[in-house]
Protein backbone atom coordinates (compact mmCIF):
# COMPACT_ATOMS: atom_id res chain seq x y z
CA UNK A 1 0.00 0.00 0.00
CA UNK A 2 1.48 3.57 -0.72
CA UNK A 3 1.59 6.23 1.21
CA UNK A 4 -0.34 8.28 -1.47
CA UNK A 5 -3.34 9.82 -0.45
CA UNK A 6 -6.15 6.88 -1.10
CA UNK A 7 -7.98 6.60 -4.44
CA UNK A 8 -10.96 5.49 -2.15
CA UNK A 9 -11.19 5.64 1.46
CA UNK A 10 -13.75 5.17 4.31
CA UNK A 11 -13.77 5.82 7.80
CA UNK A 12 -16.19 4.81 10.30
CA UNK A 13 -18.86 3.47 8.25
CA UNK A 14 -22.03 2.37 10.34
CA UNK A 15 -25.24 1.04 8.19
CA UNK A 16 -28.44 -0.16 10.11
CA UNK A 17 -31.76 -1.84 8.50
CA UNK A 18 -33.88 -2.05 11.04
CA UNK A 19 -32.55 -3.70 14.05
CA UNK A 20 -29.65 -5.15 12.43
CA UNK A 21 -26.63 -3.78 12.12
CA UNK A 22 -24.61 -4.51 8.60
CA UNK A 23 -21.50 -2.20 9.27
CA UNK A 24 -20.63 -1.40 12.60
CA UNK A 25 -17.73 1.06 12.29
CA UNK A 26 -15.53 -0.17 9.11
CA UNK A 27 -12.41 1.65 7.79
CA UNK A 28 -10.89 1.32 4.39
CA UNK A 29 -8.29 2.42 2.21
CA UNK A 30 -8.17 1.32 -1.29
CA UNK A 31 -4.77 2.46 -3.24
CA UNK A 32 -4.54 3.80 -6.99
CA UNK A 33 -4.82 0.50 -9.08
CA UNK A 34 -4.97 -1.72 -6.19
CA UNK A 35 -7.21 -4.71 -6.41
CA UNK A 36 -8.68 -5.44 -3.30
CA UNK A 37 -11.15 -8.77 -2.13
CA UNK A 38 -13.65 -8.22 0.72
CA UNK A 39 -14.30 -11.60 1.71
CA UNK A 40 -17.16 -13.06 4.47
CA UNK A 41 -19.63 -15.12 4.82
CA UNK A 42 -23.60 -14.74 3.84
CA UNK A 43 -25.05 -11.74 6.16
CA UNK A 44 -21.46 -10.42 7.15
CA UNK A 45 -22.01 -7.25 5.78
CA UNK A 46 -19.59 -7.19 2.78
CA UNK A 47 -22.15 -6.61 -0.12
CA UNK A 48 -23.24 -3.70 2.09
CA UNK A 49 -19.71 -2.28 2.33
CA UNK A 50 -19.07 -2.40 -1.53
CA UNK A 51 -22.28 -0.56 -1.77
CA UNK A 52 -21.36 2.17 0.96
CA UNK A 53 -18.53 2.60 -1.22
CA UNK A 54 -20.11 3.02 -4.45
CA UNK A 55 -22.00 5.68 -3.50
CA UNK A 56 -25.41 3.35 -3.96
CA UNK A 57 -26.32 3.30 -0.42
CA UNK A 58 -25.47 6.26 2.69
CA UNK A 59 -24.08 5.20 5.50
CA UNK A 60 -25.85 6.16 8.84
CA UNK A 61 -22.22 7.40 9.82
CA UNK A 62 -18.76 7.63 8.59
CA UNK A 63 -17.28 8.91 5.68
CA UNK A 64 -16.20 7.67 2.06
CA UNK A 65 -14.55 9.96 -0.01
CA UNK A 66 -12.86 9.39 -3.92
CA UNK A 67 -9.79 11.31 -4.47
CA UNK A 68 -10.15 12.80 -1.25
CA UNK A 69 -13.75 13.84 -2.43
CA UNK A 70 -16.33 13.14 0.67
CA UNK A 71 -19.01 11.71 -1.21
CA UNK A 72 -21.97 11.54 1.34
CA UNK A 73 -22.45 15.83 1.06
CA UNK A 74 -23.50 15.11 -2.49
CA UNK A 75 -26.55 15.09 -3.53
CA UNK A 76 -28.55 12.13 -5.17
CA UNK A 77 -28.12 13.87 -8.87
CA UNK A 78 -24.64 14.47 -8.10
CA UNK A 79 -24.14 10.72 -6.72
CA UNK A 80 -25.29 9.52 -9.59
CA UNK A 81 -23.52 11.56 -11.71
CA UNK A 82 -20.49 10.35 -9.75
CA UNK A 83 -20.86 6.86 -10.43
CA UNK A 84 -21.99 6.91 -13.81
CA UNK A 85 -18.70 8.85 -14.25
CA UNK A 86 -16.02 7.73 -12.08
CA UNK A 87 -17.20 3.64 -11.21
CA UNK A 88 -17.96 0.89 -13.30
CA UNK A 89 -19.58 -1.91 -12.36
CA UNK A 90 -19.56 -6.14 -12.69
CA UNK A 91 -22.25 -8.47 -11.01
CA UNK A 92 -22.74 -12.00 -10.44
CA UNK A 93 -25.11 -12.20 -13.45
CA UNK A 94 -24.07 -10.14 -15.62
CA UNK A 95 -26.75 -7.68 -15.22
CA UNK A 96 -26.58 -7.33 -19.38
CA UNK A 97 -29.62 -5.87 -21.27
CA UNK A 98 -31.17 -9.04 -23.02
CA UNK A 99 -32.95 -6.82 -25.85
CA UNK A 100 -29.35 -5.02 -27.23
CA UNK A 101 -26.21 -7.03 -28.48
CA UNK A 102 -22.77 -6.79 -27.11
CA UNK A 103 -21.31 -3.87 -29.04
CA UNK A 104 -24.54 -1.91 -27.59
CA UNK A 105 -24.53 -3.13 -23.94
CA UNK A 106 -20.58 -1.76 -23.67
CA UNK A 107 -21.61 1.44 -25.72
CA UNK A 108 -24.47 2.48 -23.64
CA UNK A 109 -22.56 3.47 -20.22
CA UNK A 110 -20.21 6.12 -22.88
CA UNK A 111 -23.81 7.58 -24.48
CA UNK A 112 -25.21 8.16 -21.48
CA UNK A 113 -22.15 10.27 -20.59
CA UNK A 114 -22.85 12.68 -23.75
CA UNK A 115 -20.40 10.37 -26.45
CA UNK A 116 -21.84 10.49 -30.02
CA UNK A 117 -23.69 7.07 -30.85
CA UNK A 118 -20.96 5.96 -33.97
CA UNK A 119 -17.90 6.61 -31.42
CA UNK A 120 -19.32 4.75 -28.65
CA UNK A 121 -19.65 1.92 -30.68
CA UNK A 122 -16.44 1.95 -32.02
CA UNK A 123 -14.82 2.27 -28.80
CA UNK A 124 -17.03 -0.43 -27.42
CA UNK A 125 -15.84 -2.52 -30.16
CA UNK A 126 -12.06 -1.81 -29.03
CA UNK A 127 -12.90 -2.94 -25.75
CA UNK A 128 -14.53 -6.21 -26.93
CA UNK A 129 -12.07 -7.08 -29.34
CA UNK A 130 -9.25 -6.63 -26.28
CA UNK A 131 -11.38 -8.83 -24.52
CA UNK A 132 -11.07 -11.94 -27.10
CA UNK A 133 -14.28 -10.95 -28.30
CA UNK A 134 -14.11 -9.86 -32.14
CA UNK A 135 -16.53 -10.90 -34.45
CA UNK A 136 -19.02 -11.54 -31.10
CA UNK A 137 -20.27 -7.89 -31.59
CA UNK A 138 -23.89 -8.58 -32.57
CA UNK A 139 -24.53 -11.14 -30.00
CA UNK A 140 -27.12 -10.66 -27.84
CA UNK A 141 -26.78 -11.90 -23.73
CA UNK A 142 -28.76 -14.83 -24.31
CA UNK A 143 -26.46 -16.46 -27.41
CA UNK A 144 -23.15 -15.95 -25.17
CA UNK A 145 -21.86 -18.43 -22.72
CA UNK A 146 -21.41 -16.94 -19.01
CA UNK A 147 -17.70 -16.23 -19.21
CA UNK A 148 -18.17 -14.85 -22.58
CA UNK A 149 -21.05 -12.56 -20.87
CA UNK A 150 -19.18 -11.28 -18.41
CA UNK A 151 -16.11 -10.59 -20.70
CA UNK A 152 -18.85 -8.09 -21.99
CA UNK A 153 -19.55 -7.22 -18.63
CA UNK A 154 -15.88 -6.08 -18.03
CA UNK A 155 -16.03 -4.26 -20.91
CA UNK A 156 -18.54 -2.03 -19.81
CA UNK A 157 -17.98 -1.16 -16.52
CA UNK A 158 -14.16 0.38 -18.01
CA UNK A 159 -15.40 1.61 -21.00
CA UNK A 160 -15.81 5.11 -19.54
CA UNK A 161 -12.40 5.05 -17.62
CA UNK A 162 -13.65 5.06 -14.10
CA UNK A 163 -11.76 5.54 -11.01
CA UNK A 164 -12.60 2.36 -9.54
CA UNK A 165 -14.29 -0.93 -10.71
CA UNK A 166 -16.67 -2.58 -8.10
CA UNK A 167 -17.38 -6.78 -8.76
CA UNK A 168 -19.79 -8.43 -6.32
CA UNK A 169 -19.49 -12.06 -6.79
CA UNK A 170 -18.24 -11.85 -10.56
CA UNK A 171 -17.54 -15.31 -10.75
CA UNK A 172 -20.55 -16.65 -8.60
CA UNK A 173 -22.42 -18.17 -11.57
CA UNK A 174 -19.77 -19.73 -13.19
CA UNK A 175 -17.73 -22.68 -13.16
CA UNK A 176 -13.93 -22.89 -11.37
CA UNK A 177 -12.03 -22.62 -14.65
CA UNK A 178 -14.38 -19.79 -16.50
CA UNK A 179 -14.20 -17.71 -12.96
CA UNK A 180 -10.84 -17.74 -12.71
CA UNK A 181 -10.60 -16.90 -16.40
CA UNK A 182 -13.05 -13.91 -15.86
CA UNK A 183 -10.44 -12.88 -12.84
CA UNK A 184 -7.41 -12.83 -14.82
CA UNK A 185 -9.29 -10.67 -17.13
CA UNK A 186 -11.26 -8.39 -14.64
CA UNK A 187 -7.84 -7.75 -12.53
CA UNK A 188 -5.22 -7.73 -15.94
CA UNK A 189 -7.66 -5.27 -17.79
CA UNK A 190 -8.69 -2.46 -14.67
CA UNK A 191 -5.06 -2.80 -13.32
CA UNK A 192 -3.67 -1.53 -17.37
CA UNK A 193 -6.60 1.00 -16.97
CA UNK A 194 -5.38 2.50 -13.92
CA UNK A 195 -8.53 1.63 -12.33
CA UNK A 196 -9.05 0.65 -8.79
CA UNK A 197 -10.72 -2.96 -8.03
CA UNK A 198 -13.38 -3.80 -5.07
CA UNK A 199 -14.20 -7.62 -5.57
CA UNK A 200 -16.89 -9.16 -3.31
CA UNK A 201 -16.32 -12.64 -3.23
CA UNK A 202 -16.88 -15.78 -0.50
CA UNK A 203 -14.35 -17.80 -2.52
CA UNK A 204 -10.38 -17.62 -1.48
CA UNK A 205 -9.61 -18.99 -5.02
CA UNK A 206 -11.14 -15.81 -6.28
CA UNK A 207 -9.85 -13.18 -3.99
CA UNK A 208 -6.58 -14.77 -4.80
CA UNK A 209 -6.42 -13.01 -7.66
CA UNK A 210 -6.07 -9.18 -5.86
CA UNK A 211 -3.22 -7.99 -4.49
CA UNK A 212 -4.71 -7.50 -0.81
CA UNK A 213 -8.13 -8.94 0.84
CA UNK A 214 -10.07 -7.67 4.16
CA UNK A 215 -12.04 -10.03 6.13
CA UNK A 216 -15.41 -9.02 7.11
CA UNK A 217 -17.82 -10.38 9.86
CA UNK A 218 -20.48 -9.40 12.21
CA UNK A 219 -20.40 -5.50 10.33
CA UNK A 220 -16.08 -5.40 11.19
CA UNK A 221 -12.99 -5.59 9.48
CA UNK A 222 -11.85 -8.68 11.16
CA UNK A 223 -8.69 -9.37 9.07
CA UNK A 224 -6.96 -8.11 6.19
CA UNK A 225 -3.43 -9.44 4.63
CA UNK A 226 -1.96 -9.33 0.94
CA UNK A 227 -3.65 -11.69 -0.78
CA UNK A 228 -0.55 -12.89 -2.96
Amino acid sequence: MNTATPRLSARGLVKRFGPTTALAGVDVDLADGESLAVMGPSGSGKSTLLHCLAGILLPDSGTVALDGREVGGLSDRERSLLRRRHYGFVFQFGQLLSELPAIENVALPAMLLGTPRREATDLAGRWLGSLGLAGMEGRRPGELSGGQAQRVAVARALITGPAVVFADEPTGALDQTTGHDVMRILTETTKAAGASLVVVTHDAQVADWCDRRIEVRDGLVRHAEAAR
